[in-house]
């Protein structure tokens, strides 16, 4: 199976500039975990993945104000990528090696046409296979325990 045939095609995207606020509710809007940074709307060349996990950890947690920080300086620069020719499998090893849910698709120009989402791989395969890239997605690999914090 090629990824062309789970991908979500032309995901919302977002450039270096927006606010993480507007990041975020593109999200919301669109119930999604993750968007694409882009150089710009028209070319759409792929410079970055933000997630919600960014905002969370970088932004609120932090206590900054989402409409003051950019994209840019939250976003993952330079994510692993396939292509919509690539197998699934090819996804999938970026995934299980990155332990990432989520992974940006690029055409041979490097625009970002499309997202493959671990639940994209789920409804097209069998559970036994998905709960084993699960699996290896979760894995920790040497994270401390995390701390508790005095709020």
């Amino acid at each position: 199976m090629k990824v062309k045939s789970v991908m979500s095609e032309t995901p919302y995207c977002c450039q270096e500039s927006d606010t993480s606020r507007h990041a975020a509710e593109l999200m919301r809007l669109h119930d999604v975990g993750s968007i694409p940074v882009v150089n710009n709307y028209d070319d759409r060349k792929l410079v970055g993945i933000v997630t919600d996990r960014d905002i969370c950890i970088q932004i609120a947690a932090r206590g900054k104000a989402s409409d003051s920080v950019c994209v840019g300086n939250v976003m993952s620069e330079f994510p692993l990528t396939c292509r919509p020719d690539d197998s699934i499998d090819v996804c999938e090893s970026i995934m299980e090696k990155q332990q990432v849910r989520r992974v940006p698709v690029v055409d041979g120009d490097g625009r970002c046409v499309g997202i493959v989402s671990l639940a994209d791989i789920a409804l097209e395969d069998s559970s036994k296979h998905a709960a084993r890239i699960i699996a290896a997605i979760s894995q920790t690999q040497g994270i401390a325990s995390p701390t508790v914090l005095d709020v």
